[in-house]
């Protein structure tokens, strides 16, 4: 339990509650608000009275203000999501998922894989034309090695190159998946249970903006179909396009129009690519390519589940490789119980033992 913890929660539930540092100095007994404000930054540390008077006086839980698996005032998200879902449903959720973001905060520094010092950006701004998006998005590709298929290594590169928590989840009915900025790490959240070509593609487009944080920082609630007017989020799609589908990957759509063969061409070439067959009809548009009229012609009825009858191959595992590793050496170094980590990501023992199976990573001698 660190002092900026405590402070950082101290300082997230009084702008919750509307207080002032001044309000807070007066709960607290303090002369003046500077006492306050070395405490919401870390540079006094907090007394056990004065934390008894915090959870008294501020109707929180002793948890809230020393849970290091929890995030409070220390995260910002952007949310992918259906208009639909409303949010209150978005922020309940948000609170379920805070919790696994700071258990892999906390265990990894613990056992020693703490977060990368630097960060990684793109040179970008809201400014950038969406021609220097998908640029950016091809260039990204091939600085980073993602070869024929950029889909297949994008979530390895992003966690074992750029240190980003990517953790595929279920999320509540709307929620496509989010990006998580915090002091100390970046995270991506995916819901699992979308077809495997948007799921490729929401983990491109939260890439970006992750990439991007500093210079135009996403809208907390964004909107997850295709017709967004935001311009960041048209800059992300232009991104994420290019990135899983590079130019080389388009070249032979010339000899497929020639032939009249678009529909075929477009549902075994996104197959291939592991996208989704109306997000590569679109790319061929932005890449000039395929005139936006005729685009238009052709069904996105023909392009659903890329021409199968629903959806194929199965769902990932919960979370990652990387995250069950993590959380299997802090078991086994006693930084955190089999139990409690089962009832942290909300999972029976033996649903704990079957997921590290699932990962090929060896159990905790707990299990």
């Amino acid at each position: 339990m660190t002092t900026n913890l405590i402070g950082a929660r101290i300082k997230a539930l009084r702008e919750e509650r509307g207080l002032s540092q001044d309000d807070l100095a007066r709960i607290f007994g303090f002369k003046d608000r500077q006492t306050v404000s070395a405490i919401e930054t870390g540079e006094r540390r907090v007394s056990a009275e004065e934390l008894l008077t915090a959870v008294e006086k501020l109707n929180a839980s002793l948890d809230y203000f020393t849970d290091p698996f929890l995030l409070a005032g220390e995260g910002k998200f952007s949310w992918r999501r259906h208009p639909r879902v409303g949010l209150e449903s978005v922020k309940a959720f948000e609170r379920v998922a805070g919790r696994w973001i700071a258990a892999s905060r906390t265990l990894a520094d613990q056992v020693g894989r703490p977060a990368p010092i630097l960060r990684q950006s793109l040179k970008l701004t809201s400014r950038s034309s969406f021609e220097d998006a998908m640029a950016a998005g091809e260039r990204f590709a091939l600085e980073f090695q993602l070869g024929p298929i950029p889909a297949e290594k994008l979530a390895e590169v992003m966690e074992c190159q750029l240190g980003i928590l990517v953790l595929m989840v279920d999320t509540i009915d709307g929620v496509s998946g989010a990006a998580c900025r915090l002091p100390d790490l970046d995270g991506v959240l995916i819901n699992r249970h979308e077809v495997a070509g948007r799921r490729n593609f929401d983990l491109a487009h939260e890439l970006f903006h992750i990439l991007t944080w500093d210079t135009m920082p996403p809208e907390y609630l964004e909107d997850a179909t295709e017709y967004s007017k935001i311009r960041v989020e048209q800059l992300a799609n232009n991104f994420a396009s290019a990135l899983l589908m590079p130019e080389a990957a388009l070249k032979d759509f010339e000899r497929a129009s020639a032939e009249g063969d678009i529909v075929s061409w477009l549902n075994a070439t996104a197959d291939r690519l592991q996208v989704t067959a109306t997000a590569l009809k679109w790319r061929l548009v932005a890449s000039k390519r395929l005139d936006a009229a005729r685009a238009r012609a052709v069904s996105d009825d023909e392009l659903r589940y890329n021409g199968h009858e629903g959806p194929t191959g199965e769902p990932p595992p919960l979370f990652s490789k990387s995250f069950m590793e993590v959380l299997g050496q802090a078991i086994n170094e006693g930084r955190i119980s089999a139990r409690r980590a089962a009832n942290l990501l909300d999972l029976t023992i033996e649903d704990l033992a079957d997921l590290f199976e699932r990962h090929a990573v060896e159990a905790p001698l707990d299990l």
